[in-house]
């Protein structure tokens, strides 16, 4: 049997082992033991479902078995918590220059920034829902007084009419939305995800 985990092989002793759900169910009360858990499986080049784990977990080891574990831990979401952080920061700075560079015709500049925007909010939306495999991290994600469904709930609206302002270039109102709606809320989020060690 060969096991991989997030691509790497690694060396593994087999000890009662008989079948890949029993090598899975003793990979991951050792990943607990880390703040680890496995996010994908993949058995012999074919990524498992959760409607085809009971299948895959009763599959018989073979000398042949190739199992690869899509693996994350508590500390790469703080770490990546850390990197969007210091992306936000620079974010904030940046968006206030947007409507003066819409305004002055230095419209690459100004999708840059917009474009880096999109992504990073991408990034933090999916890293935050990682963070729920891990409670405590979750549950600390308290940005302005509220949890996350709550401030996405009243920042999602915002991050939309901004792009509609940006579509029809109301510098006004991407202006506006910039330095009094996106940036003080970035800010808050970068702070939150700072604190985290």
């Amino acid at each position: 049997m060969q096991l991989k985990i997030n691509g790497q092989p690694v060396d593994v002793t087999l000890e009662n082992e008989k079948t890949v759900g029993d090598v899975l169910k003793s990979f991951e009360s050792e990943a607990a033991k880390n703040d680890a858990t496995t996010v994908a499986i993949w058995l012999n080049g074919r990524e498992i479902s959760a409607d085809k784990f009971d299948d895959a977990a009763a599959e018989a080891l073979t000398d042949n078995t190739e199992i690869d574990l899509n693996v994350i831990s508590k500390h790469d979401i703080i770490e990546s918590f850390k990197d969007i952080a210091a992306q936000f920061s620079s974010l904030t700075e940046k968006l206030n220059d947007v409507p003066v560079q819409l305004q002055s015709g230095k419209d690459r500049e100004a999708s840059a920034t917009i474009t880096a925007l999109a992504t990073e909010v991408d990034t933090f939306c999916h890293m935050a829902a990682l963070s729920a495999l891990f409670p405590d991290l979750y549950n600390a994600l308290i940005i302005d007084g509220k949890n996350l469904n709550d401030f996405f709930k009243e920042f999602s609206p915002i991050l939309s009419d901004f792009e509609s302002a940006m579509e029809v270039k109301d510098t006004v109102t991407v202006g506006d939305l910039s330095e009094y709606e996106i940036g003080p809320r970035l800010k808050s989020i970068s702070e939150v995800l700072t604190k985290f060690n």
